[in-house]
């Protein structure tokens, strides 16, 4: 794996961390490549549960690289578009994986980096950390982000952010769906700790399946939702993990 991601397996935790912090953790094709590659490895390792996305140094990611920008501009069309699935597919691995995918931020997270955050199931943030999509300053579009960010909170909510291009706090990312838990600098690591242990020790079927039944029901209506719910509720039944908590609720109750 590339020098620009580190992996680490901790107590049923895979870190996948952001490795350049000389440059912010700014993203570009050999680091969006050992992501994917971080990805494959945590999914196909049983022990893992939960992965956790996080960056080096002082900011989780500041966007793409100044270098990558202007590799893109010198690119043609075809070029353009087979590097934008690059970042697409990426998007789609974490959207599928099995576990879930927590962004663990620290300062600043940006552009592409406030992407990859959004792109995350969960996101873990200090109480300093800065978010926002500024691309729109270099007459650019977010575009991969938007698919993300209309089903989080909106659509009105999602054109906002990206048409004024403002950065915002973490508590207003938590008010707008982007984070889901925010701690003061000093009790951070603590705090994120016991969340990511917490959630590792949940049975990792029924936590698997709730994931992919959530994304699941982008594309379904009412009815097929349902229809589908109540698959998922057969197959959450006959896993070893749900039988041995019932056994054990009713030892419990009887007890």
């Amino acid at each position: 794996m590339s020098d620009l991601l580190l992996y680490q397996v901790d107590d049923r935790v895979a870190w996948l961390t952001l490795n350049r912090p000389h440059k912010k953790n700014a993203l570009n094709g050999e680091l969006v490549a050992a992501l994917k590659e971080g990805l494959a490895r945590a999914a196909d390792d049983p022990e893992v549960r939960v992965v956790a996305l996080g960056g080096a140094g002082t900011d989780f990611c500041s966007g793409a690289d100044l270098a990558e920008l202007e590799r893109i501009s010198e690119m043609g069309e075809e070029e353009n578009l087979d590097d934008a699935r690059s970042l697409g597919a990426l998007f789609q691995q974490m959207r599928v994986h099995p576990n879930p995918i927590v962004g663990v931020i620290r300062g600043r997270a940006l552009a592409g980096g406030c992407g990859l955050a959004s792109a995350c199931d969960l996101v873990l943030a200090t109480d300093d950390a800065e978010f926002g999509y500024p691309e729109v300053y270099l007459g650019f579009v977010p575009a991969l982000v938007m698919t993300i960010l209309r089903r989080k909170m909106g659509e009105g909510r999602a054109f906002e952010l990206v048409a004024q291009g403002d950065r915002f706090g973490a508590e207003e990312a938590r008010r707008l769906g982007l984070v889901n838990q925010i701690w003061a600098s000093e009790d951070f690591e603590t705090g994120v700790d016991d969340y990511l242990r917490r959630l590792a020790k949940k049975p990792a079927s029924a936590v698997q399946l709730t994931k992919s039944l959530l994304y699941e029901l982008d594309g379904l209506d009412f009815d097929a939702g349902i229809a589908r719910a109540a698959e998922v509720n057969v197959e959450a039944r006959m896993t070893d993990a749900c039988r041995a908590g019932v056994r054990q609720f009713l030892d419990k109750s009887t007890g």
